[in-house]
């Protein structure tokens, strides 16, 4: 069998590059053994907006007005419904921090996204003596509802494999790859944290931060917009609101501990006031990278083989754009943004 490209990895990054791949008439198969899970764990939030410093996200405009219309193409192919979009409210803490919005307000990467007036309404089961900032144009996706229906979908194209990826059977050839029986311009790496099994790319530097969040269930806590606070308590409909998320930098595991829920609790229950119970309890790997910027590229010296990965806590936001910008590298000529390619790293 020959194909345009290889892709390894189903999460954000694989399912971005093999739409990106689809619309423009190139062929490919994808591997993807569930090994990884930040995708299908991960809030889905998108927001321009860094709540902590009240600062622009890297790229944050040019990434929405790339990701927002990519997810309503999705919806409009798939037939399901992925993108709920609604309006963030900042807890404030102090008077110190309405200021401090207000000035960021008046930047104009931040101005159409940030509410000039104080939110001062009460939200019954809401804490916050000195009222909420709000932002507008935020929303989340539903990435393991979108995920779970992109693989239905390539299963009836046979175009997706749940196998692990073997290494050892890559051979690297004049004009391409051949893995198998397959034969394939590109290899295109979308493992997630699975890149430190790589022995083509394990040499970048990805630091990464388990994350560990919540499902609870508070029916008296009525209120359909993300609430940013020590945590964020996300609507998911009847009465659900996830709740997260930690970072943990030392535990690699995939195992959601008591530890993770006891510090999520904490940080939870001085700004929430109504009864809950905990329904789920989950936990993910994020491929974070030092520099905060996703890795994109080719290998040093097989340029068949890519690399698209580090996301980080932004997926939803990140994916669409690089996968766009690695596709009309690959096929089309056009360079790759230097913050994201990956020859940052190596040696001059």
């Amino acid at each position: 069998m020959k194909v345009d490209c290889i892709i390894v990895g189903f999460g954000l990054a694989g399912m971005a590059f093999a739409k990106e791949l689809e619309e423009n008439g190139k062929s490919f198969v994808v591997y993807e053994d569930d090994s990884q899970t930040s995708s299908n764990v991960a809030g889905g939030v998108y927001n321009p907006v860094i709540l902590k410093r009240f600062t622009p996200v890297w790229q944050g405009q040019e990434q929405l007005e790339i990701a927002l219309p990519f997810y309503t193409e999705i919806e409009n192919k798939l037939g399901g419904v992925y993108d709920y979009k609604f309006s963030t409210y900042r807890v404030f803490k102090s008077v110190e921090e309405q200021n401090n919005w207000f000035s960021a307000s008046d930047k104009p990467l931040l101005a159409p996204y940030m509410d000039t007036n104080i939110v001062r309404k009460s939200y019954r089961g809401i804490v916050s003596e000195n009222g909420f900032g709000r932002l507008f144009h935020t929303g989340r996706i539903d990435t393991k509802k979108l995920l779970e229906d992109y693989k239905q979908y390539l299963e009836c194209s046979e175009s997706i494999c749940y196998e692990s990826f073997d290494y050892d059977a890559v051979k690297v050839l004049s004009n391409g790859v051949k893995y198998k029986e397959t034969e394939a311009a590109y290899v295109v790496f979308c493992e997630g944290y699975g890149m430190h099994k790589n022995p083509y790319f394990s040499n970048l530097p990805m630091n990464e931060a388990k994350g560990e969040v919540l499902t609870i269930h508070a029916p008296e806590l009525d209120v359909d917009f993300l609430i940013k606070a020590a945590v964020f308590v996300l609507p998911l409909g009847k009465g659900l609101f996830k709740v997260g998320a930690t970072f943990n930098w030392k535990d690699k595991t995939l195992k959601a501990t008591e530890e993770g829920k006891k510090e999520l609790l904490d940080k939870l229950d001085p700004f929430i006031n109504v009864t809950y119970t905990v329904v789920e309890h989950s936990a993910g790997i994020r491929p974070t990278v030092k520099d905060r910027r996703p890795l994109v590229g080719v290998h040093s010296k097989h340029s068949a083989l890519c690399i698209l990965n580090g996301l980080g806590t932004r997926g939803v936001m990140i994916a669409p754009k690089v996968a766009k910008e690695l596709y009309l590298y690959l096929f089309e000529g056009a360079s790759l943004d230097l913050e994201s390619n990956i020859n940052r790293f190596l040696k001059k």
